[in-house]
């Protein structure tokens, strides 16, 4: 991953056990991006949801959405990063499927909207030609200074 995929990954406000993008493998700063997120199956989530048979929550699969939107949204050049950015609407969503420990969850989010600290966002997660989420998103954050 190059200094500059990293960086954008790193500005992401939630710490390692709540992180749901582990490798940026694409960024057009302020535009759109690409991330992977590969279910271990050692998450703590997992072993209530559903013992026996783990599946990566679907709701889990919206966060990671967001999260990356956030990466997106963050890394625009000509727009300052927003502080306490966070999810705060959800549109459109829909929930085709899960992911299981092994898989590796390809996310895409695009920035479609910004006005003042609102950032909206739309995106998929799927694993291969298996599309697992389908959603618009809006994120909030308060302007730095």
């Amino acid at each position: 991953m190059n200094d500059s995929l990293k960086a954008a990954l790193d500005r992401l406000p939630h710490g390692p056990d709540f992180r749901f993008v582990d490798v940026l493998t694409a960024l057009d700063p302020g535009k759109s991006g690409a991330g992977i997120y590969t279910v271990l199956g050692t998450e703590d989530f997992l072993r209530g949801h559903f013992p026996g048979q783990p599946l990566f929550p679907g709701v889990l699969l919206v966060e990671a959405l967001a999260q990356l939107a956030g990466v997106v949204a963050q890394s625009d050049p000509e727009i300052p990063p927003l502080k306490n950015l966070k999810l705060t609407a959800i549109r459109g969503a829909k929930i085709f499927g899960t992911a299981q420990p092994g898989e590796v969850i390809e996310l895409r989010a695009e920035i479609s909207g910004r006005m003042g600290n609102l950032v909206q966002a739309k995106g998929v997660a799927a694993i291969g030609d298996r599309i697992l989420l389908q959603a618009e998103i809006t994120l909030s954050g308060e302007a730095e200074g």
